[in-house]
């Protein structure tokens, strides 16, 4: 017989079994039984063997990405906006050594002179790209990635964004008291009213562009709903930005591969015309084609400069006279930061000097040179060096002339220097050298340097170089019988730089978007309303709540525009007396919208 307190499978239990309350003999055994009342495991299942003894833990083997997987995770990776970042952060790095180091295509002599003054670090540079940075395979590769790596972040992103703009705005949530900005509000009209007052208040006065998106809904029991939504415009913002980026890429790209940019030293009374062999330095693009050059011709006619007796500038005027193909000629004014338009590029007035027109005789008294000179300016009042080289002389060696010229010269026992701009005063001071100008060599020369390797100076008796002091007009005998030198006027000159780049318009588009872009994706507010109409006794309770994606100062004040909005277009009152009311919750209330103080949008 068994015992009412008895369990069932007391009489089923196995051999060596226990009694209730007696220990058991073996703990482990007492686990493994707990183990198998636990175990839910179909009858089928094969667990894995257990490792030998000695063999260690066992450990997982990782499945192979394969060469599909491989490229797939690379290109995650591309696109990634990390990557997008370092690799935009790495164009800036890689973007200083031609900031740095002098470039081929803007001065080649720099670099010849760079790679001489130093023998080992040079040619290396040089067999890198470091001295045509923007041509080289190394700052293209990652010019390339980084517009691969943002259109590949851009499109995904972009279909992703216009899914979300035309879904609709989420529904109602059930419960109000777990947002922590909240109102209510008692009106009088009916819930159709309502619905029709706040979807016009939410929407805004412009029909084509919504402040929010809405949608209504009706509950169960007849309770109608509103849901609305904005801040997709924060995502748009952000899309443009990164679109606009890749615009700078791109017209930057084409800009370097169409561009053109010459410069040209024109003397008062003479000019040039628009070719490649008229400049003085050209540099173009890859895909530039000599003959887009619109053949123009451009004439200096006069220069005026003012100053301020303290030798402050006040203004430049190159007056010139331009003829295209098919026109005219035309008179034309190019000042400072007041480019010529011309021939599809613009001319820039870039610098400006004094020209001496000078008149060299050899020793037999044949003209070996005559031309005006430019000199370049050092300094505010216009102390400028030159060269004059005279290569052809009929007998004797080659005569080398520099020195400076002196607008409004000051002369005394220290010296000599300029103290104005202005010509009131002009003075030569040159010395002279003579020997091999080395223009015989085929290397090519600074005009405004002398080559003085193969030059001697002439020395005077006492061994100090000889100094000629010329004026306008004077003609002065050269030392050692070598000829003379005649100083016949003072021409100005002007430094003009042509500029033709078709990108520079969209580079400044597509700045001002990005601009525009990056404004909105920072200050455009994400934010959702919701609005739970219940009809009642004569009355109409509107509840309301709103959320934002993050902290949103704006928030309350926007729910209590949209319930006063409704409120005094729907007759707020309450029969019982009750107020209409707006407000905040307790400040216990963000605690039960979770750990972040708010639901999940």
């Amino acid at each position: 017989m068994t015992p009412a307190n008895a369990r069932p499978d007391d009489e089923a239990r196995p051999e060596g079994g226990v009694h209730p309350g007696e220990a058991l003999p073996d703990d482990d055994a007492g686990r493994d039984r707990d183990a198998d009342r636990l175990d839910h495991r179909p009858a089928d299942h094969m667990s894995a063997p257990d490792p030998a003894p000695g063999d260690g833990p066992a450990t997982a083997t990782l499945p192979t990405l394969g060469l599909v997987g491989t490229l797939r995770w690379t290109w995650r990776q591309l696109t990634s906006m990390r990557v997008a970042l370092m690799l935009l952060m790495l164009l800036a790095i890689v973007s200083v050594p031609g900031s740095v180091l002098p470039q081929k295509p803007v001065d080649r002599p720099a670099v010849a002179r760079y790679i001489a003054e130093n023998p080992t670090l040079g040619p290396w540079l040089d067999r890198l790209g470091f001295f045509d940075v923007y041509a080289s395979v190394w700052f293209s590769a990652v010019y390339l990635l980084l517009f691969v790596s943002l259109v590949g972040c851009i499109l995904p992103r972009t279909r992703v964004h216009l899914r979300a703009v035309r879904a609709r705005p989420p529904r109602t949530p059930r419960r109000f008291d777990r947002f922590a900005v909240r109102g209510e509000v008692v009106v009088t009209a009916a819930p159709d009213d309502v619905v029709a007052v706040a979807r016009e208040a939410l929407r805004g006065p412009l029909r084509l562009v919504p402040r929010f998106r809405v949608d209504d809904d009706v509950e169960p029991g007849g309770v109608r709903t509103v849901s609305a939504e904005r801040g997709y415009l924060r995502e748009t913002g952000n899309l443009v930005f990164h679109l606009a980026l890749v615009g700078i890429l791109v017209s930057v790209a084409t800009g370097q591969l169409l561009h053109y940019r010459g410069q040209a030293l024109v003397v008062e009374g003479r000019g040039f015309a628009n070719s490649v062999t008229d400049y003085d330095t050209f540099e173009a693009g890859t895909a530039f084609d000599p003959r887009s050059l619109v053949p123009f011709t451009l004439t200096l006619d006069r220069f005026t400069s003012r100053f301020t007796p303290e030798a402050r500038p006040l203004d430049f005027l190159a007056e010139v006279t331009v003829t295209e193909p098919g026109a005219p000629p035309r008179e034309a004014e190019i000042r400072v930061n007041s480019p010529l338009g011309v021939g599809e590029a613009k001319v820039y007035l870039q610098g400006n000097g004094y020209a001496p027109d000078v008149t060299v005789r050899d020793a037999d008294g044949e003209v070996a040179f005559a031309g005006a000179v430019p000199f370049l300016p050092e300094d505010p009042v216009y102390t400028s060096r030159g060269v004059v080289k005279v290569p052809d002389v009929s007998t004797g060696e080659q005569i080398g002339l520099v020195g400076y010229l002196l607008p409004t010269a000051e002369v005394t026992e220290a010296g000599a220097r300029s103290v104005y701009p202005q010509p009131l005063e002009p003075l030569l001071v040159l010395t002279v050298w003579t020997g091999d100008l080395g223009l015989d060599d085929g290397v090519p020369q600074n005009v405004y340097e002398l080559d003085d390797s193969a030059m001697t100076n002439v020395l005077d008796a006492e061994g100090r170089p000889v100094t000629l002091f010329v004026r306008p007009g004077e003609t002065v005998d050269l030392p050692d019988g070598l000829g003379s030198i005649t100083w016949e006027g003072l021409p100005r000159f002007v430094a003009l730089d042509l500029r033709h780049d078709p990108a520079l318009v969209w580079i400044l588009v597509s700045s001002l978007l990005a601009l525009a872009g990056l404004s909105v994706s920072l200050f455009a507010p994400r934010r959702r309303l919701w609005l739970r109409i219940a009809p009642g006794e004569g009355r109409t309770v509107v509840s309301a709540a709103a959320l934002a994606r993050s902290d949103d100062v704006g928030l309350q004040g926007e729910l209590e525009r949209l319930l006063g909005a409704v409120g005094e277009r729907c007759g707020a009152g309450d029969p019982d007396g009750a107020e209409p009311a707006a407000h905040d919750v307790d400040d216990d209330a963000p605690a039960r919208a979770g750990a972040s103080g708010r639901p999940d949008l």
